[in-house]
Order: structure tokens, then C-alpha cells, then sequence
């Protein structure tokens, strides 16, 4: 072989060559995510791997993402069996504090209401099917919907068992909208509350005993296995992770799972779901419609969550500030955080951080249970 034919067999194996548009496009949109992440700080771990994976995934040639690839590898151990969402939820359980439930268990139904975008997002995806260009199954409306619960982990799992094909843009429309808390929920929380309303000020929450806070984690497993066995994953990993912190036996196992497991499954599961925003995969009219039902959803659960805490105000005989709903999405812990911010702007002694937590933690919950509900129903229908 002479050196002009060796040349030209180089030059046609280097990325210059073989790039297509819609690599560049991906590898544009995972710049993107890198750029919210470091500059932003918007969910910076894992908007900082899913924007790697998403770069690296898109190269040429190199075939990263297949299964035999680095990313493909990360995919097939920890994504497409679900195990990765899981280990998560084990880390948020060990760092997630149930006081306020506990002391406040009306605000349970607070988390609950704001599933409600999970449901209404997945109505809207069925309808969409009459819109020439999308095509999405009652599974994919399901794995579309879950993106409401505002719980990235959950709505992976979710997707993961009913609709591998659509991962990469519900993963990115879930912890997007996650990390926009900040800037979609303030709007509904004034367009559906009064002034009056929300300089309402909360009585202090009762001490929630050592006794208490064990107990709980063991009688939630307990309903789960009794009422809804299909959410035993999502929430036995949950309560084991919280059980753990709060025994005092295990502070090892505790301290692992707050930081070093959570750590490292955040770049293996960032780097997996990046992987699938191949240009083939996500560059598609459906795409569009995902993460416009994914607003939706998220805006929904934001004002269902207000909405049932107006009415409880109501018939309580303890006040009830209806901002806190909002911080019925599983946001942990950024919606009870935007919560106490909007009400410290509208009464300077207002203090509802902890208020708030309540149906904060109990949305983590309810996007467990809402999974569990779609996992247990959507496979028999179809």
C-alpha cells in the first residue's frame, strides 16, 4: 500500500469524515447540559454526565455507546435492568428526613395530589397520538406521564420497564424540569394563591421522637407489600437507605450510601442515560412532544398540590399555607426550598421550610406509588 492510499484510508476513519448533522446537533445539546450544569448549577450531577454520555455517545466511529462499548457497558449493568435508579433511592432514603411527615401526616395527601400530573401527562400523550408524527403506546404514555413526579430516578425505573426506546428525552425532560423548580414554580404558586393566602403563617411542628422516625420506614415497606407489591423496589430501597440513618446501628452503611454510593452510581447512571441520546434515538417529532407533556405534567402536580392544600386550609382547624403544596413534586429538597423562599418574600417571618418538607418527602413517595400503579396496571392492558 502506497502512503497516498494509507492517507486516504486515514483520513476516511477519522470523525471530520464520518460526522452526520444530527451528531453535531447531540453533541450540541450535551454541551448545553454541561453549560446549565457548571454555569448554572442546574442539577449539576447529573446534568454534567448525561451532557458527557450525550457528547461521547454521538462520536463516530468510536462506538461508545454500543454494547460492548464503555457506555453501553455502564447501560446493560445498571440501566437496563433498573438497578441503578434503585441504588439511588437508597442514597435519597439515608438522607432524607420523614419528621415533618411524621409530625404532619395530613400533608401526605399533599404529595399524593401532586401526582396528579403523572396522569394527566399521560392523557395528553394518548391524544397526541392524533397529531400525524407521534406514536406513543400506552406504555410510552405511562413512562412520558411518570416525568410529573418530578423524581428522575423513578421515572428512569419506569422507563426502563415500559418503554426503553423513549429513555434518553424522559430522562432529560425529568431532571430538566427538576432542575427549573426555581423558575416554573413561583409563577403558579402566585397565579394560584391570593396574597392573604400566602403570608399565612404555620405553627411550629412537634418533636418527632427517635422511636417514631425507625417505625416509620418499617410500617411504610409493610403497606407497600400489602397494598401495592409492584412499588416494593422503588420503596423497599427508599426505607432501606432510611432505616439506616435513622437506627444509629449502621452509621457505616449509612455513611456509604449518603455519599460514596450515591456518588458513584450518579456518574455510571448520568453517563448510561446519556448513551441513549444517540442522534438516531432522540432526534425525532416525538421528542418534542415529551418534553412538552413533561412541562405539563410538572406544572399539574405543581398546581394540584396548591389547589388541595387551598381546600385544607379551609376545613382545618390549624392554618395551612397553600404554598406548600407545591412542594408536593418530589423535588427533594429544591420545591420545599422554593416554597419557604416564596413565602419569606410575601411575609419576611415566615418560615415554612420544614412545613414544606412534609409533602416534600411524601411526594418521593408518591411518585414510588404512582410507579408501582402504572408497573402493576399498564402491562395487564396492554
Amino acid at each position: 500500500m502506497n502512503i497516498g492510499s494509507a492517507f486516504q484510508e486515514f483520513w476516511h476513519a477519522t470523525g471530520a469524515v464520518n460526522f452526520t448533522f444530527g451528531q453535531l446537533i447531540m453533541i450540541a445539546v450535551g454541551l448545553i447540559l454541561i453549560y446549565l450544569a457548571i454555569a448554572k448549577r442546574y442539577e449539576p450531577l447529573l446534568l454534567f454526565t448525561i451532557g458527557f454520555g450525550a457528547v461521547l455517545a454521538n462520536i463516530p466511529i468510536a462506538d461508545i455507546a454500543g454494547e460492548e462499548g464503555l457506555l453501553g457497558i455502564f447501560y446493560q449493568a445498571g440501566i437496563a435492568n433498573g438497578l441503578f435508579p434503585l441504588l439511588i433511592f437508597m442514597g435519597v432514603g439515608a438522607m432524607t428526613d420523614f419528621g415533618p411527615l411524621i409530625a404532619n401526616p395530613k400533608t401526605l395527601l399533599l404529595g399524593a395530589a401532586a401526582q396528579v400530573g403523572i396522569f394527566i401527562a399521560l392523557i395528553g400523550a394518548l391524544i397526541l397520538n392524533l397529531v400525524p408524527g407521534m406514536t406513543f403506546s400506552l406504555a410510552d404514555a405511562a413512562s412520558i406521564g411518570i416525568i410529573g413526579g418530578a423524581d428522575g430516578p423513578t421515572a428512569i425505573y419506569v422507563t426502563s420497564q415500559l418503554s426503553m426506546r423513549l429513555l434518553g428525552p424522559i430522562a432529560v425532560a425529568a431532571y430538566s424540569y427538576m432542575s427549573l423548580v426555581p423558575i416554573i414554580q413561583p409563577p403558579i404558586i402566585r397565579a394560584f394563591t391570593s396574597k392573604k393566602e400566602r403570608v399565612i403563617k404555620m405553627e411550629q411542628l412537634r418533636h418527632v421522637t427517635r422511636v417514631e422516625k425507625m417505625l416509620f420506614p418499617i410500617a411504610a415497606l409493610a403497606l407497600c407489600i400489602i397494598l401495592l407489591p409492584t412499588a416494593t423496589p422503588l420503596v423497599g430501597s427508599l426505607m432501606f437507605g432510611n432505616l439506616a440513618k435513622e437506627c444509629g446501628a449502621v452509621d457505616r452503611i449509612s455513611d456509604t450510601l449518603q455519599h460514596a454510593l450515591i456518588n458513584i452510581v450518579t456518574i455510571f447512571l448520568g453517563l448510561a442515560v446519556g448513551s441513549r441520546m444517540e442522534a438516531g434515538l432522540f432526534l425525532r417529532f416525538e421528542t418534542l412532544g415529551i418534553l412538552a407533556l413533561g412541562l405539563v405534567a410538572f406544572s399539574a402536580g405543581t398546581m394540584t398540590g396548591i389547589l388541595l392544600a387551598k381546600i385544607m386550609n379551609r376545613v382545618s382547624s390549624e392554618p395551612i399555607n397553600p404554598i406548600i403544596g407545591a412542594a408536593g413534586v418530589s423535588a427533594v429538597p429544591m420545591a420545599a426550598r422554593v416554597a419557604s423562599k416564596v413565602g419569606q418574600e410575601e411575609n419576611p417571618q415566615n418560615f415554612l421550610l420544614m412545613h414544606a418538607m412534609g409533602p416534600n418527602v411524601a411526594g418521593v413517595l408518591g411518585s414510588a406509588v404512582a410507579a408501582g400503579i402504572l408497573l402493576a396496571v399498564v402491562p395487564v392492558i396492554m
